[in-house]
């Protein structure tokens, strides 16, 4: 039972300190962590943004992705989405008896690559192990630090008619990635999560204009789910075109065969940005000029008409009301 996790390596004692020097510290070296106190101790100063959140998707490795890098990015982009830097996270490692270590340390080395990716350091932690059978293999719990430069008030609540809604990209990758692993499902081509960090897209949207409205990561519920989320929050009408929506065409064909609604599947590596009308097209440029961001598009306007509803016009030229997402389409998505 050498190559698994043990009760005894959550006891606190001697193999508790095995596990969290072998399998964390070497990997997630950094002066703040190097102490191991209980608490990271750094300055900061400015606007900060702070974040929590917790990830239980299954099964923990999926095609593009894997439970560690699915934290980091996850957290990562929810400070980005208030426009701040992110710096630094904490992780917690919550581990069920048996987990093989080579698949914890699998996991520990993607969590760190994509925390270089991301340009985060991870301070701080905690593991726990529990009885078999009290988890599904790995649950891990993150928090998040940024800071918001100057001129930058992004919030939820701040759409106004007139404004351009952006996305930055295809919907629905990462929903029908997980599904296909969970349920066995083969396809012609490879579905691949888009997890990905989305802090260096935004700093690029910010460079070219500091006054961005809205903006959100489309995560559970999609991409519907999100609009409908801003347009309550801003008591505004949202508009948007089914054909100026990105979908690759191998996530749009699943979608028909199981029955489900793009525009309802989760995403990992989306943005929604909400941008005056003046800006829209300078900023969708910028989008343009990185990674995570080619295939962005302008598919929407803000609208004084049906305050907190989102309305869709068809391929057919119909408008159809898009509704907020009323159960789980894919449980444990993320």
């Amino acid at each position: 039972m050498e190559d698994r996790i043990l009760l005894a390596h959550g006891s606190g004692g001697k193999l508790a300190h095995e596990l969290v020097e072998k399998s964390f510290v070497k990997a997630f070296a950094n002066p703040f962590l190097a102490k191991l106190d209980d608490s990271a101790v750094f300055e900061l100063s400015g606007k900060l943004a702070f974040t929590t959140d917790s990830y239980v998707v299954s099964p923990i490795f999926f095609p593009g992705g894997d439970i560690g890098k699915l934290a980091v990015y996850g957290t990562v982009n929810d400070l980005a989405m208030s426009g701040a830097k992110p710096l630094y996270l904490s992780l917690a490692f919550i581990i069920e008896e048996g987990l093989p270590y080579s698949e914890l340390n699998k996991i520990v080395e993607s969590t760190q690559r994509a925390a270089q990716e991301a340009g985060v350091q991870i301070v701080t932690g905690d593991t726990k192990v529990v009885h078999r059978g009290s988890a599904d293999k790995l649950f891990i719990n993150t928090a998040g630090v940024g800071v918001i430069p100057e001129r930058v008030d992004i919030s939820g609540s701040k759409a106004t008619p007139g404004d351009k809604v952006i996305l930055s990209g295809t919907i629905g990758d990462h929903g029908i990635a997980v599904l296909s692993q969970r349920e066995g499902l083969s396809f012609s081509t490879q579905l691949e999560s888009d997890c990905a960090p989305l802090n260096s897209l935004v700093a690029a949207m910010l460079s070219i204009s500091p006054n961005i409205h809205c903006l959100r990561d489309p995560t559970r519920g999609g991409l519907a789910t999100t609009l409908n989320e801003l347009a309550k929050q801003s008591k505004v009408g949202i508009r948007i075109e089914e054909e100026k929506v990105p979908v690759r065409e191998e996530v749009l064909a699943a979608c028909e065969m199981l029955g489900f609604d793009p525009l309802y599947v989760a995403n990992e590596g989306k943005l929604v940005a909400i941008v005056p009308a003046e800006d829209a097209d300078k900023v969708l440029e910028a989008m343009w000029g990185n990674h995570y961001g080619k295939r962005a598009a302008i598919i929407g306007e803000v609208s004084e008409d049906h305050p907190g509803r989102v309305v869709m016009k068809t391929v057919l030229g119909a408008s159809r009301i898009v509704d907020m997402l009323v159960g789980d389409l894919l449980p444990r998505i993320c």
